[in-house]
Parts: C-alpha cells; structure tokens; sequence
C-alpha cells in the first residue's frame, strides 16, 4: 500500500514526454527559421519578404489542414496521429541543411505543415488533458511554455555555430535535428500513452474508488459549437492574438538588426528574452487559470499583449516613431513576452472549458484553422508592407490595431451551457 502511493503518477512522465514533443516541434518550425532569416538573406540573396514567406507556407497549410487532422484525431486517436507526424517532422528537419534555395525552404516547409498539425498542439493538449482534470490549467500551461522554452533556448544554443564563419546555420540547424531524432521521436514511440485507463489509472492518479470532478465532463454537440457566438468570438480572437504575435515574432530579429541596430548576437539574445519571458507567462497563467475563469485570464493576458506593442514607439507631439531605445526594447520583450505565453496557452484551455472534450480534436481543428490563418496573414502582410515601405512602422502599428481587436473579441466570450451528450 505504501508503495503505490510513494509511486510517481505516470501521467507526469506522458506530460514531460509531450512538453519535448512540443518543445521541438513548434521551435524548431516557427522560432528558430525566423532567428535565422538575416543568414538566410544572405546566403539565398533573399528580401525579409520572400524569407518570411517560408513560415507563412507553414503556418497557411498547417491552418488548412488543421480541421481534417481533427477528425482524423478524433476518428484514429492523437497518439497514432501524431507518431506519424513526429517522423514526417524528423525526417525534413534532417533535410532542412541540405537546402540549395529559398524554394527548397518552400517544399520544406510545406512538409513541416503536415507534421505540425499531426504533431503539434492539439495532439498534445488532448493526451494531457486525458492524463489531467483538476491540474489541467498548469499541466497544459507547462505542456505550452515548452514551446517558449525552445525559442528561448535553442536560438541561443545553436547561435556561435550559426554565427562562426566556418560552421553557419546549416551545422546549427544540422545539430538542432539530431537533438530532434532523440528527445521528440523516441518519447513518442516509447513511454507516451494515450489514456490513463490504458494502464488501468485514473485521471490525476487518483484512486479507482474516486472519480475525477472534471467541470467539461458534460459537453457541447458539434454543431451546438457551430452555431454558438463563444466558438467565432474565440476563433476570431485567436486568429488576431495569432496575427500579432506570430507577426511580431516573425519580424522581430530583422527589426532588431536593421532599424533598431543591434549586433546579430544582441538581436538572439534580445529574441531569447521575449521567449523566456513567455515561458514564465504560459507558466504562471496556466496555473492561474485553475483558480479563476479561463475567459478572464485570457482577457488579461489580451491586454497584456496590447500594453506590450505599444513599448515599439517614441511619441512625439507630431508623430509616431519606432524606438531604437534599448532599454524600452528590452521592457518590450519583458511584457509582451508575458501576454504572448499567457494568452496562447489560453486559447486551448477555454476551449476545453466551454466546450468539453468530447469533439475537442474537432473543435480545436477549427480554431487552429481560424487563428493559423491569422499567424499566416500577420507573417505574410508584415513583411511585405516591410519589404515595401522600407520599415516596420506601418507593420507594427497594425500589430497594435489587431490587438485592440482582439481583446473585444475575447471580452464577448460567454460560456455555453452544457449537458451530457
């Protein structure tokens, strides 16, 4: 008896397991290309349009493709779903080195697309919150902050090789997908389990003779979801959080570079801050999130963002400028850091919360569409105003507008009464 109580809860080690799966998954396809488009530039000759538009093909097909990966979840279940797009991944990154041109980064990442959406997020929220109901808020909150762990870390990790004359990003990115075979592909053929009852657990290890209080235990039907203001308020929320955020974060290093004037090693570090502090917001919020409405942190974080965006300019009594201040750049990365974690861990729990588990694969598809299309517009739009005007200054005041929106869409978010189906 003392033993089995002394005994770790498995569903820790599937948690860990999916945070490394994520951790790589989402870094090394969105965050760590867009560290390396100055020495992409470079090396393709190519404009911050034409390289950015390797993570918008990412982030477009992925948001086509979400809502088939949902029923596909739903129908064969996440854990077959994403052992077949962890592989798909791991086999392109292996082959992301060897590219000759900017459209060998194209087909590149159209692969990543595919092996994003079987591999990525929804796969993961859905096995953690099989394994999780009274922790789930902090459990999905460290499963997401892996993801900013990764920008944080693996930028700064691979950045003296990308760096040194006689490697480049080509041995940095190289390093990046043998990690990858190891700490993402391994855990999902090995100790990731689906359900807790395929060991004969219950959710948060508690004892057979207990059943676990789960608040989305009863859930919408599907086309209650369709028709409900909560599902569009929180796509169209999402899909202008996503714009922002992805927009910004796409960007940010050739802003930091070319206007603002840092040295390529200052730009990483300044990137690396932003990441590590949305490490902590996915962390801290996530947690929060188990103590107040989901909805209301997901409002706060919102406004967090939009206070975030604002640190990009100097006011003048005539005129709106970029800053080129250090110090306010580095608050920049501070606070919108903090709203960036906190409202994308968001997204995935409020769905959980109004809507329950039982179609979540397709209902999170339907986001994922919503607010990958959003990330795709925001990459895209950025850089070619950039590309075309010269600056960021437009770019980024749009940033701001799109937040705005976005925090009125999340304030009409309203729950749905649920019944057991």
């Amino acid at each position: 008896m003392h033993d089995s109580k002394a005994q770790v809860f498995y569903g820790w080690y599937v948690a860990i397991g999916c945070t490394l799966i994520y951790f790589f998954t989402n870094a090394m396809t969105l965050f760590v290309p867009q560290t390396l488009f100055p020495r992409l530039m470079e090396d393709f000759g190519s404009s911050a349009a034409e390289i950015s538009l390797t993570v918008t093909i990412t982030l477009l097909f992925a948001s086509l493709f979400a809502p088939f990966a949902g029923m596909l979840i739903d129908r064969f279940g996440p854990l077959k779903i994403m052992r077949i797009g962890i592989v798909l991944m791991a086999v392109t990154y292996s082959l992301y080195p060897l590219s000759n041109s900017v459209s060998d980064l194209y087909k590149l990442h159209f692969l990543l697309a595919i092996g994003l959406v079987f591999s990525g997020l929804v796969v993961n929220v859905i096995i953690v919150s099989n394994w999780f109901v009274k922790h789930r808020g902090k459990v999905i909150g460290m499963l997401v902050a892996g993801s900013s762990l990764g920008g944080a870390t693996l930028p700064l990790l691979i950045s003296p090789i990308v760096n040194n004359p006689d490697w480049g990003w080509r041995w940095g990115f190289g390093l990046l997908s043998i990690l990858f075979w190891f700490f993402a592909v391994v855990p999902a053929y090995t100790f990731i389990k689906e359900t807790p009852t395929s060991l004969g657990l219950l959710p948060d290890g508690l004892p057979k003779t207990l059943k676990p209080t789960d608040a989305a235990s009863n859930s919408v039907s599907l086309l209650t979801a369709l028709k409900s203001r909560a599902l569009w308020c929180l796509g169209i929320g999402s899909a202008c959080l996503w714009f922002s955020i992805q927009g910004v974060n796409s960007q940010i290093t050739i802003f930091f570079e070319q206007e603002a004037a840092f040295s390529p090693q200052q730009a990483v570090l300044l990137f690396s801050t932003l990441f590590w502090f949305s490490f902590i917001g996915k962390l801290a919020f996530g947690a929060l999130s188990d103590t107040i409405p989901k909805r209301t942190v997901l409002l706060m974080t919102s406004i967090i963002l939009f206070l975030g965006t604002l640190l990009l300019f100097d006011y003048d009594f005539n005129q709106i400028t970029l800053t080129k201040n250090s110090t306010k750049l580095s608050l920049f990365t501070v606070i919108f850091g903090l709203g960036f974690g906190g409202s994308f861990s968001m997204i995935q729990l409020v769905a959980v919360e109004i809507f329950g588990p039982a179609y979540l694969g397709r209902i999170l598809g339907i986001i994922t569409f919503i607010d990958g299309m959003g990330a795709a517009l925001g990459t895209n739009l950025l850089s070619q105003i950039k590309t075309d005007t010269g600056s960021y200054l437009l770019p980024f005041m749009i940033v701001t507008v799109v937040t705005l929106i976005a925090i009125i869409n999340v304030f009409l978010i309203k729950p749905i009464k649920k019944s057991p189906i």
